[in-house]
C-alpha cells in the first residue's frame, strides 16, 4: 500500500469513532443492567432509582468520548462548508 493510501484510511478510520461510541451509549441506555432488579427493588421504582443507574453507568462515558472523537467530523462538516461557501460565491 502506497503512504497516500494509507493516509486515506486512517482519515476515514478517525470518523468511525464518534459514531460508534454514540450507538453504544443508545444502546447501553435502552437495555436493561443485568442487575436491574436488584436496583429496582433496593431504590423502589422512583425516578432517581432509575435516572440515577443511567447516569452512573457507561451512559456518560460513551456520550463524553463521542464528543471527544466529534473532531474529525467537525473538520470535515467545516471543509465542505467552506467549499460550498466558496464555490457559490464564484459562480
Amino acid at each position: 500500500m502506497t503512504p497516500a493510501r494509507l493516509h486515506g484510511i486512517a482519515d476515514r478510520l478517525c470518523l468511525a469513532a464518534s459514531p460508534i461510541f454514540a450507538v453504544m451509549a443508545v444502546a447501553t441506555a435502552l437495555s436493561p443492567p443485568s442487575d436491574m432488579l436488584c436496583m429496582a427493588a433496593r431504590d423502589g421504582l422512583h425516578l432517581g432509582g432509575l435516572l440515577g443507574g443511567l447516569l452512573g453507568g457507561m451512559v456518560p462515558m460513551y456520550i463524553l468520548m463521542s464528543a471527544l472523537h466529534a473532531g474529525p467530523w467537525l473538520r470535515l462538516m467545516s471543509a465542505t462548508r467552506r467549499c460550498v461557501v466558496t464555490n457559490t460565491s464564484r459562480g
